[in-house]
């Protein structure tokens, strides 16, 4: 039997899969500067673990995103794939 693994994911790794910023680097800077909310609670923390069913809140250049998490990425892959990620929250 295969392990499934882990059941999380560092919020910075998992913001850079679904393609929020081009660097993960600026993810990281994203995930740092508190302004990120994971199910409404603000984070400071790039190795915020993330995990499916979670409802991240985003402030972006583009305005503020409100996102469900629907999987965990295992790379970075296509903008089609990245967008398999995430359900827009209305």
């Amino acid at each position: 039997m295969s392990d499934p693994g882990p059941d999380f994911q560092r919020l910075d790794f998992w913001l850079w899969c679904a393609r929020f910023a081009t660097q993960r680097s600026a993810c990281a800077a994203l995930a740092g500067s508190g302004m990120v909310r994971i199910n409404r609670q603000p984070t400071e923390k790039a190795h915020a673990r993330v995990r499916v069913g979670d409802v991240l809140t985003l402030p972006l250049q583009s305005g503020v995103r409100v996102v469900r998490v629907l999987r965990l990425a295992v790379r970075r892959e296509g903008a089609a794939a990245a967008r398999c990620l995430y359900e827009e929250v209305v």
